[in-house]
C-alpha cells in the first residue's frame, strides 16, 4: 500500500522542522509540501513517516538533503523571455532616473534568473550604480548560485531565452566555458550579494527600487502571502516596482490597492505614492 501522510503527521513534521532547525513551513501549500515529503521518502527509501520523523529528529544531514526536496529550485535564465523584455521596455527605463538602484532577488534558487538580471542591467547601462541582493531559504542553492558556475549543456537554452528576450549582444561573451560548466563573468557577479533571507520569518533589510519573487507565491496559502506582500511592500521605494510570477496574482491580496499594474500579463505591479 502506498504511504500517505495524515494531516497530524504532516503537522508533527512541520514541527519537527521548526522546532529542531528554525525554518517555519506552517504557511507554505500543505497538499505541495504533502507530495514533496512524498517524493523525498521514496528517494530515500524511508519506509514509513514513522521512520522519516525520527531520521528528521535524530539526522541533520538528512533534513539537509529534505530541504532540497521542500523548496522550489527550478529555473532557468531569462525564463519567460517575454517578461524580461517587459523589464527592458518598461521597468528598466524608470530605474534610470535613480543615482543607485537596489534591486532584491526574493527566492532566487541557483541564481540563473539574477544573472539574467545582471545582463539586462549592464545592456541598459545600469549594472554599475546597481546592487542585487539575491536572497533564498535554502543555504544550499545559495552556495552554487555564487559560484557563478552553471552547466554548459543548459547555455543552448538559456541563448534562446536570452535572444527572445530582446539581448543585445552575443550571449556567450557573459560566460566562459570550461568543460562541462561555464562560469558567469566576474563583473556580472561582483554586482549581487547572496545570503539566507527567511520570508515567513525575517524582516525589510533595505528599501528597494524592484523586488523580484517569481514562483514562490504558487507554495504560500492565503496568510502567508498576503504578509509577505506587506513585507514586499514596506520594502519598496515609493513607486518601487514588484515582480510576481506568471502564475501568480496579487488580485485577492489585502494590500492589492496599494499598487498599480504595470502589466498585467507579466505581473508586473508599482507601488503607490
Amino acid at each position: 500500500m502506498k504511504e500517505v501522510i495524515s494531516n497530524a503527521d504532516f503537522l508533527d513534521i512541520i514541527n519537527i522542522v521548526k522546532l529542531q532547525y528554525g525554518y517555519d513551513f506552517t504557511g507554505y501549500a500543505q497538499a505541495s509540501i504533502k507530495r514533496r515529503l512524498l517524493r523525498f521518502m521514496g528517494h530515500m527509501r524511508l519506509d514509513s513517516v514513522f521512520e522519516l520523523k525520527h531520521r528528521l529528529v535524530n539526522d541533520q544531514d538528512l533534513f539537509a538533503r529534505l530541504m532540497q526536496y521542500i523548496t522550489v529550485n527550478v529555473t532557468e535564465m531569462f525564463r519567460d523571455p517575454a517578461f524580461y523584455r517587459s523589464l527592458r521596455e518598461q521597468v528598466l527605463p524608470k530605474l534610470a532616473a535613480y543615482p543607485n538602484i537596489k534591486i532584491w532577488h526574493a527566492g532566487c534558487s541557483t541564481g540563473e534568473e539574477v544573472f539574467s538580471m545582471a545582463i539586462l542591467l549592464q545592456e541598459a547601462g545600469l549594472l554599475s550604480r546597481t546592487k542585487i541582493y539575491a536572497t533564498d531559504l535554502n543555504p544550499t542553492n545559495l552556495e552554487r548560485a555564487a559560484t557563478g558556475i552553471l552547466p554548459l549543456d543548459n547555455m543552448k537554452d538559456f541563448t534562446q531565452n536570452y535572444i527572445q528576450s530582446g539581448g543585445l549582444a552575443d550571449f556567450s561573451n557573459y560566460y566562459t566555458a570550461r568543460y562541462d560548466n561555464v562560469l558567469i563573468k566576474k563583473e556580472l557577479r561582483r554586482h549581487i550579494a547572496f545570503f539566507q533571507h527567511n520570508l515567513v520569518t525575517d524582516k525589510v533589510f533595505n528599501e528597494f527600487q524592484l523586488i523580484c519573487c517569481r514562483n514562490v507565491f504558487i507554495y504560500f496559502n492565503r496568510d502567508l502571502q498576503n504578509s509577505v506582500l506587506q513585507l514586499f511592500f514596506d520594502s519598496l521605494s515609493s513607486r518601487g516596482y514588484l515582480a510576481m510570477g506568471l502564475k501568480e496574482t496579487m488580485r485577492f491580496a489585502d494590500i492589492h490597492g496599494k499598487f498599480e499594474t504595470v502589466h498585467a500579463y507579466h505581473k508586473i505591479y508599482r507601488r503607490k505614492e
